[in-house]
């Protein structure tokens, strides 16, 4: 490696970046672009104006949709990438989504839908790209989780039960992949400014617990997230891996 290069320095890789049209997915990829990477945005579909403004600020920037929750479609794509785009250095599996429920009227179908979004779209995406790269000895894959890993608050257990599993999923890549020169870990967001929390951030009451529970007493904002994507995607971790990344303004540090 040469030593006048920066360990964070993403300059000659590809990131994949699934769930990556707004929010924590594109505020990573923006991220990861501006370390040098080129980028591959996705979503289910839109993507044209997300990858036009991220082109905007010089980034070397295709879009791809494809389903995350279906494996035709996955596999799909991922072979598109690999053969048209460049081989996939670096996997962020962002793809997820919320849906808030008293548990006893939790509709059976949207716990379905939680899970098999949130849960199997890792694997269902980790594991084709990361035949690609053990083929190729090397390879960085992160897994976004959440502080609800670890917690829980009324009406959304199932996600926090699939942010559980997806943590507890990273580790388990992380040990079978680690000796194929592969990197697995995850970042576990707090509570960050995005769309899919417009309905807490319009909440008053809601806001009012943020800042009195969150040390830092603010929201994250989601360029915020920018640099644990960018550590964990470079170099400079190269001897981390199973690991969980919390950025959270110290949320889980207290009681």
């Amino acid at each position: 490696m040469n030593l006048d290069t920066s360990p964070f320095d993403l300059t000659g890789r590809l990131a994949l970046i699934t769930g990556s049209s707004r929010g924590l997915g594109l505020a990573m990829a923006r991220a990861l672009a501006k370390a040098g990477a080129a980028v591959v945005l996705n979503a289910r579909d839109t993507l044209g104006a997300a990858a036009a403004d991220l082109a905007q600020s010089g980034a070397k920037v295709s879009a791809v949709a494809f389903d995350v929750t279906s494996r035709e479609s996955v596999n799909d794509a991922i072979n598109h990438i690999e053969g048209e785009i460049g081989p996939i250095d670096i996997l962020v599996n962002n793809a997820g989504m919320q849906f808030r429920s008293a548990l006893e009227a939790f509709p059976p179908e949207k716990f379905d839908q939680v899970i098999t979004t949130n849960v199997t779209s890792v694997f269902n995406v980790a594991q084709p790209v990361a035949r690609h790269m053990i083929a190729r000895g090397r390879g960085k894959i992160i897994n976004v989780c959440s502080l609800l890993a670890e917690l829980s608050r009324p009406s959304i257990a199932p996600y926090a039960a699939s942010k559980a599993a997806v943590a507890n999923l990273t580790r388990g890549m992380a040990v079978d992949w680690a000796r194929h020169g592969l990197n697995v870990n995850g970042i576990a967001p707090g509570y960050f400014a995005t769309e899919m929390n417009e309905a807490l951030l319009s909440d008053d009451k809601f806001n009012a617990w943020i800042e009195t529970r969150t040390p830092m007493g603010r929201w994250g904002q989601p360029e915020e997230l920018g640099g644990a994507a960018v550590f964990l995607a470079s170099n400079a971790s190269n001897f981390v891996n199973g690991h969980i990344l919390y950025v959270d303004g110290a949320f889980t540090a207290t009681v």
